[in-house]
């Protein structure tokens, strides 16, 4: 029987993957919790899981690498190795070693580099001390939260990535189509069409059950993206003479794969800006009563269409007056402005802006923050900072669900179309008569409660007649209220969102564009963008 080999190696390399995820997750869970029983069998489980399946295809060097690991904790079990932090950075390193490894494996290669061996070594040697001193402390109670359940297994199968694209792909030209036959059918009258609205009703429904299952296929759990941090929050806090952990919450909230992926950035310079600026030394903490080990939260949430995510921390918190003065200094604010807390921890995303005396590995050249804020409304997001002063900071982020398909609002200004994101949108109401005047901007009187506008028109720049009737799309904004004022409504429909060419990528205002039923293009609106760019700097919702 013909073996592939390579097929064999990409399904190794996918599972190695996965069990190294698992076993760097479960060393540091192990270093707070020397003593448990359970976690240490899923330690040596993982190594040997990992060891039969390299056997199994013949890579030698990780097979012999993962038995002397393998023989280290077996001395754990035993009890004849304590647990100690030293321990666990070298597990660890042989985690990386292993990783390496399986990297220089997938070409078909088997070889141990020095380095490789090195870590064996050293493993070899710790072994060897078994029995020198036994574990003394017991470890403290495990909560219900931190007990990992049995739990029924799902049936899952891999896919390529590529292949869920294309079907997105596919689903968005059935949606254009859709819209292009509905329009179709409605312009052609009454006569002899009942039969043919039944069918396009049936196709409809069938549309809509696949769009559902192609996006629950692009739904991931945000739980393993996020617990890849953490044993970087781990490793770089002791790097810098810090401890600190990170506790994950809300795992098990689905999002689109793309914004799984594009979150890696933004949470990366979050996480190292909570341990950097944050996160205080084990005797500045002890000097403020507070626990030598610092702690940070990663959560995820839903929040009706949209995803929220959010990194807190419970250090230093951010400094209201350094920031000040900063800004005061590089001419960002003037003496004159009184400007709220929200307003003032707002300026750590401009570029180039940082508080710190000096440029670390970690942070201090004042691009972080400014990369988090631009990733973020990438995605048609917002992000947003609440802190105190000595009792940490908090960032929260609020995503949409998927960036494919959007259902919108489409308005209409100067004889064009234009789509705003529906879950920006809050009411629709005829602009009053007194404010229909030749201004770009107002305030309106909602229901008692002042809410400003801006014409759409100013900022697209189109320069023909104001209509005489005018209509406000009042949108949601950073927890406040603001208007967009469009000649008329066109009603809600779904867009599919089309990217921007290169040539136009950094258009401010502009998320994409779609295909309407009729065929032209509408430009899809970023409303973040719109409220609080650079065309707008003096207007902000409220």
């Amino acid at each position: 029987m013909d073996i592939d080999r390579e097929a064999l190696l990409r399904t190794f390399l996918a599972e190695s993957d996965e069990y190294l995820r698992a076993l760097e997750e479960s060393l540091v869970f192990v270093e707070t919790r020397p003593n448990d029983e359970a976690a240490i069998q899923e330690i040596f489980r993982l190594v040997h899981n990992l060891k039969g399946s390299a056997s199994c295809i013949g890579l030698r060097a990780i097979t012999e690498f993962t038995h002397v690991l393998e023989n280290l904790l077996d001395g754990i079990r035993a009890g004849a190795l304590p647990v100690t932090s030293g321990l666990i950075t070298l597990l660890l390193e042989s985690v990386d070693a292993l990783r390496d490894m399986a990297a220089i494996a997938s070409p078909g290669a088997d070889e141990m580099m020095s380095p490789h061996r090195a870590v064996m070594d050293r493993l070899a040697a710790w072994q060897a001390r078994s029995g020198e001193k036994n574990i003394s402390e017991p470890a403290p109670p495990l909560t219900q939260a931190e007990i990992a359940g049995s739990g029924s297994q799902s049936r899952t199968l891999r896919v390529d990535i590529g292949k869920l694209d294309r079907i997105m792909t596919l689903t968005s030209e059935i949606a254009i189509s859709r819209a292009r036959i509905k329009q179709m059918i409605d312009g052609l009258g009454e006569r002899h069409l009942d039969g043919l609205r039944e069918v396009r009703q049936e196709a409809d429904r069938l549309y809509m059950e696949l769009q559902e299952q192609v996006m629950k296929i692009r739904m991931v759990p945000v739980g393993p993206a996020f617990r890849q941090y953490i044993r970087m929050v781990r490793d770089l806090a002791r790097a810098h003479g810090k401890l600190a952990t990170l506790t994950l919450e809300g795992e098990d909230v689905d999002v689109d794969t793309t914004i799984v992926e594009r979150l890696r950035e933004p949470l990366t310079h979050l996480l190292r800006n909570a341990l950097d600026h944050g996160i205080e030394s084990p005797e500045v903490r002890q000097a403020k009563g507070k626990d030598t080990c610092g702690h940070v939260l990663l959560r995820a949430r839903h929040d009706a269409a949209s995803i929220v995510v959010q990194v807190a921390d419970d250090g230093t918190g951010l400094d209201r007056e350094s920031i000040v003065q900063r800004a005061l200094a590089t001419g960002i604010i003037s003496e004159e402005q009184r400007l709220a807390d929200h307003d003032i921890f707002d300026l750590i995303f401009r570029q180039g802006f940082s508080t710190a005396q000096t440029v670390s590995d970690l942070s201090g050249r004042g691009i972080g923050m400014d990369i988090v804020r631009r990733n973020i409304e990438a995605m048609r997001g917002t992000v947003t900072v609440e802190s105190r002063n000595g009792n940490g900071t908090t960032v929260t982020m609020h995503l949409p669900l998927t960036l494919a398909i959007i259902e919108g609002l489409a308005v209409r200004v100067s004889g064009e179309t234009y789509i705003i994101p529906l879950e920006s949108v809050i009411e629709c109401l005829e602009l009053p008569i007194e404010e229909r005047r030749l201004a770009r901007e107002g305030v309106i009187n909602l229901r008692g409660e002042p809410v400003p506008y801006v014409r759409l028109r100013e900022i697209l720049k189109r320069d023909d007649n104001i209509p005489h009737r005018e209509n406000v799309v009042i949108v949601e904004h950073k927890g406040g209220r603001a208007g967009l004022v469009a000649d008329t409504l066109e009603g809600q429909s779904q867009a599919v969102i089309k990217p921007l060419g290169k040539p136009f990528h950094d258009l401010p205002g502009i998320s994409g564009t779609t295909i309407l039923g009729s065929g032209r293009v509408a430009i899809v609106l970023d409303v973040p963008a719109l409220l609080c760019g650079p065309t707008n700097s003096r207007w902000h919702a409220r």
